[in-house]
């Protein structure tokens, strides 16, 4: 090479390129997401009934007095959340809720941080922007930060409670996913986790002590405790049949037989049984980051088929399952699971309505689109599931073939 070429054809590194492609797309994403599209809110507002609930409660008045016949945004979080969630109130709604998307926000960055110092790589490399990039581009985020959900922090809580139980720091883990199982129990699938790494068991005290103290002091300051457990928490074990994305709430809406319905939790169940016994046998000595990021994600997957409710929006903490696709060894490194990836996590919308003008199209058009977006996120999960479990069911068959060959030959000499 001449100098003049050096000059023409300068050499620049692939993870430069990278970085300086994902980093101005990343902080726009973020700027877009934020300040226009969270800004601007949608019809779907968690945030008014959660923020309405603690005024009340900071009022002495009664927290869970709503009727939920209706399908608007309800207030759900059991009195040690409404305890938790209380200092929103002490600013006007509008400012609460910028002061709630920012922290939702930094609470985003800092899980992608987590999640590229818990895989091994650097601040500085090109992990960190993909890592954002992907955050950002998907609809469980957007969705979070538009409708102004709780999250966020649920994220959080769940990559340090993998990075502490990587480091061995079952104390700090239990502290990290205890604090938002107190306001929506979302996490529990993964306290399983400690139970099948060795010394880390007494995380689950401070996971479940924390939700148990914090209902203890929260009980006697919330007036209306009979409603709770009268009205909402039956709520909450109900599979009602509206933006709901699990089995039940899909299976209810579409008119599925109870028994299919059953046998469908079943199989989901089966297949994730089967994923964390064979990660755990297979994988926890070898690669236990890819054993404790696969395993939650599969924990969580079947706990959002399977449960009562299951909304688009949880698919945000699949982010760890997800990311194992750089990790050699990865259920993740197939077609099917991305397949999978893309109903849960995409934020294309299939909902059409026929243009009269266009003779040529299907009269079923517009009903094939709505189908298409009740279905995306549960056929996503679905597929995700499938696609994990018949990886490593392949895997596990080789294996037993594999220690079987060796006696073969030996018989045979």
């Amino acid at each position: 090479m001449t100098i003049a070429d050096r000059y023409l054809f300068p050499p620049v590194p692939t993870e430069r390129i990278i970085k300086a492609i994902l980093w101005p797309i990343s902080i726009m994403m973020i700027f877009h997401k934020t300040v226009v599209l969270a800004i601007n809110g949608d019809r779907t507002d968690d945030f008014k009934p959660v923020y309405e609930a603690a005024l009340r409660f900071l009022n002495g008045g009664t927290v869970y007095g709503e009727s939920y016949t209706t399908v608007e945004p309800h207030y759900l979080y059991p009195p040690s959340g409404t305890l938790l969630m209380a200092p929103i109130a002490y600013l006007d709604p509008e400012r609460s809720r910028w002061v709630f998307l920012a922290l939702s926000v930094v609470a985003l960055l800092i899980s992608a941080y987590v999640l590229t110092r818990l895989f091994g790589y650097k601040a500085t490399s090109w992990v960190l922007p993909a890592v954002i990039f992907f955050f950002f581009l998907s609809e469980s985020v957007t969705a979070t930060l538009v409708y102004t959900n709780f999250n966020s922090f649920v994220l959080l809580s769940l990559v340090l409670f993998l990075w502490w139980l990587k480091a061995g720091r079952p104390w700090l883990a239990g502290i990290a996913v205890g604090l938002t199982i107190a306001v929506k129990p979302v996490l529990l699938p993964v306290l399983l986790l400690p139970l099948l790494k060795k010394g880390m068991w007494r995380a689950l005290i401070p996971a479940l002590g924390i939700p148990v103290l914090l209902n203890v002091i929260a009980w006697p300051l919330v007036p209306d405790t009979d409603n709770f457990m009268d009205k909402t928490f039956p709520y909450l074990r109900e599979t009602r049949d509206y933006y709901n994305n699990s089995v039940g709430g899909l299976g209810t809406f579409y008119g599925l037989q109870p028994w299919l319905i059953l046998l469908l939790r079943v199989m989901f169940v089966v297949m994730a049984a089967f994923c964390v016994w064979f990660l755990w046998r297979y994988y926890r000595d070898k690669d236990e980051v890819l054993w404790l990021t696969a395993s939650s994600g599969v924990l969580l997957t079947a706990s959002f088929l399977v449960g009562p409710l299951g909304q688009g929006y949880y698919s945000m903490l699949l982010f760890p399952l997800v990311m194992t696709v750089i990790r050699p060894g990865s259920p993740m490194r197939n077609w099917p699971a991305w397949l999978g990836v893309y109903g849960c996590m995409t934020v294309d919308i299939y909902y059409t309505i026929r243009n009269p003008r266009s003779e040529h199209l299907p009269t079923n058009w517009e009903a094939f689109g709505t189908n298409m977006d009740m279905l995306t996120v549960t056929w996503g999960w679905s597929l995700l599931l499938i696609a994990v479990f018949f990886s490593l069911l392949w895997r596990y068959l080789d294996l037993r073939a594999g220690d079987r060959e060796p006696a073969a030959l030996t018989v045979e000499a």
